[in-house]
C-alpha cells in the first residue's frame, strides 16, 4: 500500500525535513509515525498525500509511483485517501451533514447516495443525531469526529491522520484511536502521526520513530499479531 525507498525532502530554505526514509506498510495495517517536534512526521504524511513531493527517492502508494502523477491528476489520486487534521478544518457556516457531504458533492455523487453515505459515516463516529447541528455548537472531540466522518465518507483505502488527538483529553483521545483501529480491522490502511507516546504504547501498533528527519526505529515488535 505505502512504500518509501530512500525518500528525502529538502525545502527551499535548505532544511532537510526527511533523509533517506525507507519502509513499507501493507494494506489494512495500522501504524504510527512518532518522534520529537520537527522530526518530520507531518512532512512524511504530506509526501503520501502529494501535498509535497520528495527531493530524492521514491514514494509509491497503492501501486502508483507518485513521481509520475502529474499536477492535474493529483485531485483524482487524493480521492483514495482520507486526511484528518488536528485543527479539524471544518466549515463553520455549514451543518455537520454538509461538512461530511462535501467530498461526495465534489466527486459528483448522486443526491440519494450522498445521504446514505453521510449518515453511515456519522453513525460510525456516533454523531448521527447531530447531522443538523453546526460545528461551533460541538465539543472539540465531536468536531474531530466530524473530521473523521468527512475523511472516510468516500470509503478510501488509506486514512492519514496528523496529530488527530493533540487538543483532546486522554479519554477522548482513546475513543478516537479506537475508531481508527476499527477502520483498520475492515481493511483500511491507517497511518497516524502523533507525539502522544503514552497513548501509542497502549495501542500496541507498529511505530515508525523519526529522529531529525531520519527513520530512527521501525518498531514492528510492538504490533499485535
Amino acid at each position: 500500500m505505502i512504500h518509501f525507498s530512500n525518500a528525502s525532502k529538502r525545502y527551499e530554505s535548505g532544511q532537510d525535513a526527511l533523509k533517506n526514509i525507507s519502509f513499507e506498510i501493507q494494506q489494512g495495517e495500522m501504524a504510527f509515525v512518532t518522534g520529537h517536534s520537527g522530526a518530520g512526521k507531518s512532512t512524511l504524511l504530506k509526501l503520501i498525500a502529494l501535498l509535497e513531493r520528495p527531493s530524492r527517492g521514491q514514494v509509491i502508494v497503492n501501486g502508483q509511483n507518485l513521481a509520475r502523477i502529474k499536477r492535474r491528476q493529483i485531485p483524482y489520486f487524493r480521492r483514495n485517501i482520507g486526511i484528518i487534521f488536528q485543527d479539524h478544518q471544518l466549515l463553520f457556516d455549514r451543518t455537520v451533514f454538509d461538512n461530511v457531504a462535501l467530498p461526495l458533492i465534489i466527486a459528483g455523487h448522486a443526491h440519494g447516495d450522498i445521504g446514505r453515505r453521510v449518515r453511515a459515516a456519522l453513525d460510525k463516529v456516533g454523531l448521527l443525531k447531530k447531522e443538523k447541528h453546526y460545528p461551533i455548537t460541538l465539543s472539540g472531540g465531536e468536531q474531530q469526529r466530524v473530521g473523521i466522518a468527512r475523511a472516510v465518507v468516500h470509503r478510501p483505502p488509506l486514512l492519514l491522520a496528523d496529530e488527530p488527538t493533540g487538543n483532546l483529553d486522554p479519554a477522548l483521545s482513546w475513543d478516537i484511536m479506537q475508531i481508527f483501529q476499527e477502520f483498520a480491522q475492515v481493511g483500511v490502511t491507517v497511518l497516524v502521526a502523533s507525539h502522544d507516546l503514552d497513548l501509542i504504547s497502549r495501542l500496541k501498533q507498529r511505530q515508525l520513530i523519526l529522529k531529525s528527519g531520519q527513520l530512527f526505529e521501525d518498531n514492528e515488535a510492538m504490533a499485535t499479531v
